[in-house]
C-alpha cells in the first residue's frame, strides 16, 4: 500500500471496520489502476512528438515546393498576358 492508501484504509478503519476498509480501498485501487491503463496509451511520448515534429517538417518543405512552383507559374502567365496586351496596344 501507498501512503494514501494506507490514509484511506485508516480512516475507513476507524468508521466501518477493518474488513470492510481494506476491500473498499482495494476496490479504489483497482479502480485507479484501470483508469490509468486506460489513460495511458492515449498520453503522447516525447518520441511520439519528434516523430509528429519531422513529419510536419516535411510536409512543409514539400508544400513550400509546391507554392514556388505555382509561383512561377502565374507569373509567366502574368507575363505573357502583359506581353500579348503590349503587342496588342503596339500595333494598333
Amino acid at each position: 500500500m501507498q501512503v494514501s492508501e494506507i490514509e484511506l484504509f485508516q480512516i475507513l478503519k476507524d468508521k466501518v471496520g477493518e474488513r470492510e476498509a481494506k476491500t473498499i480501498t482495494e476496490y479504489i485501487e483497482t479502480k485507479i489502476e484501470k483508469q490509468f491503463e486506460l489513460k495511458k496509451d492515449l498520453l503522447a511520448t516525447k518520441q511520439d512528438i519528434a516523430e509528429l515534429k519531422g513529419e510536419l517538417r516535411f510536409e512543409m518543405a514539400n508544400q513550400k515546393a509546391e507554392i514556388i512552383k505555382w509561383m512561377f507559374i502565374f507569373w509567366a502567365g502574368q507575363l505573357a498576358a502583359m506581353i500579348a496586351i503590349a503587342a496588342f496596344i503596339i500595333h494598333k
